[in-house]
């Protein structure tokens, strides 16, 4: 179905507000979804703070070229989509990662835009499987806690041998 010059536009403006204001962006090739399944999605992906939109490509290589972003465009075959955040750059990737599990074979990552250059599946993948910025505190926490603890552990049996 053929989409009016006036609806282009404010497609185009949409898109061009969502990268720009976004700290990372991801492509996404889906095929096969039902609409149940996508409403799901697109429900989790907003209470996780992640916007998700669906447009034609030539669209969105239309805004991607406009917005000068370094690199060379991924390839982007079937349908795509974006999924974008505002506020924590690895959470679209990891939500579309962790949609991509539950939905085998209908939704994949094929590119995206990090840190202002554009950057391959492998790359959004890689990016995918960074724990959210909470774990990554507990874990920094943790390394800083271990040393700490061997020591109360060590004068614990130092204690322990000479009231023996």
């Amino acid at each position: 179905m053929a989409i009016t010059k006036q609806k282009k536009t404010e497609i185009i403006e949409k898109i061009g507000l969502a990268v720009k204001d976004a700290v990372s962006v991801v492509f996404v090739k889906f095929s096969g979804l039902s609409v149940k399944d996508t409403s799901e999605m697109r429900k989790s992906l907003r209470e996780g703070g992640v916007g998700y939109y669906v447009a034609k490509k030539t669209l969105i290589k239309r805004v991607l070229t406009e917005n000068g972003y370094t690199g060379e465009l991924p390839d982007m075959p079937g349908e795509i989509a974006l999924a974008w955040s505002k506020v924590d750059a690895t959470a679209p990737a990891r939500d579309i990662y962790a949609m991509g599990k539950k939905f085998k074979d209908t939704l994949t990552i094929v590119g995206g835009i990090w840190e202002g250059a554009f950057a391959d599946a492998s790359a959004m993948n890689a990016i995918a499987t960074i724990p959210p910025v909470p774990v990554l505190r507990g874990m920094f926490v943790n390394v800083i806690n271990s040393p700490i603890q061997g020591l109360v552990i060590a004068l614990d049996q130092i204690r322990e041998k000479k009231a023996a």
